[in-house]
């Protein structure tokens, strides 16, 4: 299994908790089709978030729950305060408020996502290369992983729409005969190039359909269109169904859907106490980043407003899902998670726009859900990560986790229980520096954030940082949660080895049980 050394070698190294079944791009005999056609969403304004979220129906005759998973691109928790179904979730349902991702680059962590696995596992630590993309996550076997095939053998309908894998192009064949649609999946309608949000093309179950200009192109909405369509068939089929939707916004360029182009014009990026401060001792990497200029704060501020435009057809994407389900009389017996493959960066430490670095406002995410037997307005403070997506999936569908994954089910948690006392007291983040620029729709220049390989260890209260170069951070979040007061040279010796060792453990476990037993801080 492709993994990495430990950082002395010179490889070391946010979700609408919609819970619906997108994870499960992985193998398994592709079944029924749904099929569709290229529609939008309307386009009118948001609809008024609903009072208590999901309202009255039927549960499905199966008993087993939907699953509605809402995967947005580069979300961070400062945009959420904008979307008012997404507020609306955290009041009606859960929130775990110490989620984090294992790597703060799309490709990375939305593998992490499908197959439950760290990046040492999946061998995917950048979105192009030979140790990246949807190319490295073929070349592994992880398709193989995702847990897509165990819900269809639950009874399962599976869709998947948006935002795959950099690097996937709808029409590639992959040695088929026609434009390839990944084993385990009823339901396919994945974009390549989606960024623009116009003018591009999209996989439907095998068929390579091209979108255009006009406003009932744009994509959040076309996708937002396909969502409503599977629910009804699939309530039609009278199966329980699991749906990814995975956006491309709120990723640059941000375009927004037409009618909220001019919203939102005069706002302004949030100063945090992190805000133009570089932490001390500051990192190499980052002894040559200036301090902001007046121009670079109205870039940040564009950018941001730009931003928050964007998330807006997500979120009326969400607010149409929840009168859908309620019109089919399956709104009671659906889960709705909503998350981020990772959060984003404007000015903190005096980076530009960007993220990859092992900051809070580049690791930790939000995931919100809403469903039956889900507790209303709870925070979850246990450490949960993206690789617990998908054995909760699967927990949730009544399947069995296999014993490969990285992560555990958060199901319990979930459902209001006990934190159970072998939990994990940190997660592991594991970033490459990528090799190459070229084709990487998040190349970033150095003064936007673009760090040297590391390991990292995100515990209850302290973010631990091993650098290839041998450098390291450290800092007492409970205390600093801007992470600017780097104590890595004055930590006790005994807190030193504690993190290392189970920094190094963590890097070299595989399976549920070795990772569950690393990721316990060693004394």
């Amino acid at each position: 299994m492709p993994g990495t050394s430990h950082l002395r070698g010179p490889l070391a190294l946010v979700s609408v908790f919609l819970a619906a079944a997108a994870l499960t791009s992985c193998t398994a005999a592709a079944g029924d089709h749904a099929g569709s056609t290229p529609s939008s969403a309307s386009s009118s304004a948001s609809p008024s978030p609903s009072p208590s979220g999901p309202g009255p129906s039927h549960p499905a005759a199966s008993g087993k729950p939907n699953i509605i998973f809402v995967l947005t691109d580069d979300l961070s928790w400062n945009l959420i305060s904008y979307m008012p179904h997404v507020k609306q979730m955290e009041k009606a349902g859960t929130t775990f408020s110490d989620y984090y991702v294992t790597d703060s680059l799309c490709c990375p962590s939305r593998s992490s996502i499908l197959t439950g696995e760290y990046p040492h596992d999946t061998g995917v630590f950048t979105n192009t290369g030979h140790d990246g993309g949807y190319g490295a996550f073929m070349k592994n076997g992880d398709e193989e992983k995702c847990f897509a095939p165990a819900l269809q053998k639950a009874g399962y309908r599976t869709g998947f729409m948006g935002k795959y894998l950099n690097g996937y192009q709808p029409a590639d064949k992959n040695g088929t005969s026609r434009p390839y649609v990944p084993p385990g999946w009823n339901e396919w309608d994945a974009a390549g190039n989606g960024y623009p949000e116009f003018n591009y093309n999209l996989n439907e179950n095998g068929k390579v359909v091209h979108y255009g200009h006009s406003p009932k192109d744009y994509l959040t909405d076309v996708l937002s269109g396909k969502a409503a369509s599977f629910v009804d068939s699939s309530a039609r089929a009278k199966k329980p169904f699991m749906l990814e939707l995975a956006t491309f916004a709120p990723h640059a360029p941000s375009t927004p859907a037409p009618r909220d182009a001019h919203r939102f014009t005069d706002l302004k990026a949030p100063r945090t106490g992190a805000y133009d401060r570089p932490s001390v001792p500051t990192p190499a990497w980052q002894k040559k980043i200036t301090p902001l200029t007046a121009k670079d704060d109205q870039q940040i501020n564009r950018k941001f407003a730009k931003r928050v435009r964007s998330v807006q057809a997500v979120d009326a994407m969400i607010g149409h899902l929840q009168d859908e389900l309620k019109a089919k009389g399956l709104a009671d017996n659906t889960d709705i998670v909503f998350s981020s493959d990772n959060g984003f960066h404007l000015g903190e430490h005096r980076l530009r726009a960007g993220k990859q670095t092992p900051y809070d406002t580049d690791i930790k995410v939000p995931l919100i859900a809403v469903g039956p037997g889900i507790p209303a307005g709870k925070r979850v403070t246990a450490p949960a990560e993206n690789v617990d997506l998908n054995p909760t999936f699967q927990d949730l569908a009544g399947a069995q986790p296999p014993s490969t994954v990285d992560g555990r089910s958060l199901v319990g948690l979930l459902h209001g229980g006990k934190q159970p006392d072998d939990w994990r007291q940190a997660v592991l983040v594991e970033h490459h520096h990528p090799a190459s620029k070229k084709g990487d729709p998040d190349a970033a220049p150095d003064d936007a954030g673009n760090p040297p390989s590391y390991e990292a260890l995100r515990t209850a209260d302290a973010l631990y940082v091993e650098y290839a170069d041998g450098e390291r951070e450290y800092y007492d979040t409970s205390a600093d949660p801007g992470e600017l007061k780097n104590l890595a040279a004055s930590m006790s010796s005994s807190r030193r080895a504690s993190l290392h060792a189970t920094l190094v453990a963590l890097e070299h476990c595989h399976g549920t049980a070795s990772c569950r037993t690393t990721s316990r801080l060693h004394s």
